[in-house]
């Protein structure tokens, strides 16, 4: 019998399990269905804002080509982590393979990183339309906004391609159960009975990345309200700062979930597993829920074109 053990501790593990969420698996259904009723409203959203800046002329300006990279962001990671979290709740199929497993948190840290950069090049773009408001068409021309979004979409990936190539180097024996209903790279490396120092140190070099993005928001908000407290009139202060709402609540959408859950991660040490399942559902579900409800009610070139194009349909 001793004999066995030794020979099964050295199984080498090629699926994963995924999780609901502890301690409500008999409700995973009807829990499913205001989860599925987000992502449903997430993608509608995401796309209505892609097609009403598509079609309409009139938003044929930097600004908008950055809130619509902000919404192919947020799309490309509804559709990454739908798929395992619908098949967990709605079908009680927690197995996932691991190169799908691999696959999967490529994509999920690929968007988070470009969700990311496209929210620092909106803080940089608001900057120059406050900061040089005569030289801006000139400076964000539409090449050059195509130019950064390729930039960008180019180093997000890059900056997660050591994620999967990594992890598919290690082994895994011992332990196969996930703490999420999708892969993350911090969880899976967790699973590996080899040595994962590369991966710990690389994983904190990408979240690295993402605080200097989120610094670098901040630094950029700092020179946005030096130069608004430098405009004569009140009246044109507040018209400035009104055209950063959407921005900061978007900024807050994305952020504070990371950044209470890198907290909860590394200080809290016995957080209940549901707080913590919940707290990384909030991130892939609310930014990308929020961010097209957030842009319609406070942007009001979208909020009129939204309506006029819902009017000539019901016409």
């Amino acid at each position: 019998m001793h004999h066995d053990n030794i020979n099964t501790s050295h199984v080498e593990i090629t699926t994963f399990f995924l999780v609901g969420i502890p301690g409500l698996e008999y409700a995973h259904i009807w829990i499913s269905i205001p989860i599925c009723c987000m992502y449903f409203v997430a993608i509608l959203g995401n796309c209505t804002i892609l097609f009403v800046i598509k079609t309409e002329p009139s938003l044929h300006e930097p600004m908008y080509y950055f809130l619509s990279m902000l919404a192919l962001s947020d799309l490309g990671l509804s559709l990454s982590s739908l798929p395992t979290m619908l098949r967990t709740l709605l079908f009680n199929a927690p197995t996932i393979s691991a190169n799908t497993c691999f696959a999967q948190e490529f994509f999920i840290h690929g968007f988070t990183a470009c969700e990311s950069s496209v929210l620092l090049i909106m803080s940089f773009d608001r900057f120059l339309a406050i900061h040089n408001p005569l030289r801006y068409s000139s400076i964000l021309t539409t090449v050059r906004v195509a130019q950064i979004g390729g930039v960008l979409l180019f180093k997000s990936f890059l900056l997660v391609l050591p994620f999967p190539i990594t992890l598919g180097k290690l082994k895994y024996c011992n332990k196969s159960q996930l703490s999420h209903s999708y892969c993350l790279h911090q969880d899976v490396m967790k699973l590996a009975c080899s040595d994962n120092q590369i991966n710990v140190i690389y994983g904190f070099f990408a979240a690295l990345c993402g605080m200097v993005d989120f610094m670098l928001i901040v630094v950029s908000y700092i020179l946005i309200l030096k130069t608004v407290l430098g405009i004569a009139t009140q009246k044109e202060q507040l018209k400035a700062l009104n055209t950063c709402t959407s921005h900061i609540c978007a900024v807050i959408i994305f952020y504070l979930p990371i950044i209470n859950l890198a907290i909860v991660h590394r200080f809290v040490r016995h957080a209940s597993p549901l707080f913590s399942v919940l707290m990384a559902n909030v991130l892939f579900l609310v930014p990308p829920l929020m961010n097209p409800i957030v842009y319609c009610i406070k942007t009001r070139q979208i909020r009129i074109r939204v309506a006029a194009k819902l009017c000539q349909k019901q016409i």
